[in-house]
């Protein structure tokens, strides 16, 4: 698969930089192909690790249904922002990850939901868990296996 190169080489963030922006940020815009075919993006809580984009989901919606149909997906995120108004202009980084989207099962579910759970949550650990344990027939954990990714910032 080959995916388009990026317009301003000059902005390109290095590999390790990239990968830094898909660990901090707080959370994604997940978009995949609608049913009706425009393309839908919805934002989502996630975590990054082993060149993998992981998040966690009701059991039943529209993302699914999307997935289901089609399981190619981008997703984006924008960590740090400035506007400069009397520039007209913005300093910014972002981040693009294609990829096709899977189910996770299994021993994996529970350990990203925990992963997760130390992202967001670290400070409530223990009841985090007992919460996991209680809500896990209502939750998937999908996984983004990275094909392509790119970054880009104005600093």
């Amino acid at each position: 698969m080959t995916f388009q190169e990026m317009r301003r080489k000059d902005r390109q963030l290095e590999s390790e930089e990239v990968t830094q922006l898909l660990e901090r940020a707080e959370y994604g815009i997940l978009s995949t192909m609608g049913q009706n075919e425009y393309p839908y993006g919805i934002p989502v809580s996630y975590i990054y690790a082993d060149d993998t984009i992981y998040f966690h989901c009701a059991v039943a919606g529209s993302k699914l249904d999307n997935i289901e149909k089609n399981n190619k997906v981008s997703f984006c995120v924008v960590g740090n922002t400035c506007v400069l108004s009397e520039k007209f202009t913005t300093n910014y980084e972002s981040a693009v990850v294609f990829g096709k989207a899977q189910e996770v099962l299994g021993e994996e579910k529970q350990q990203v939901l925990e992963q997760i759970l130390q992202k967001y949550s670290p400070d409530y650990l223990e009841s985090g868990r007992r919460y996991i344990e209680s809500a896990a027939d209502r939750v998937k954990v999908m996984k983004i296996a990275v094909e392509h990714l790119s970054g880009k910032a104005r600093k």
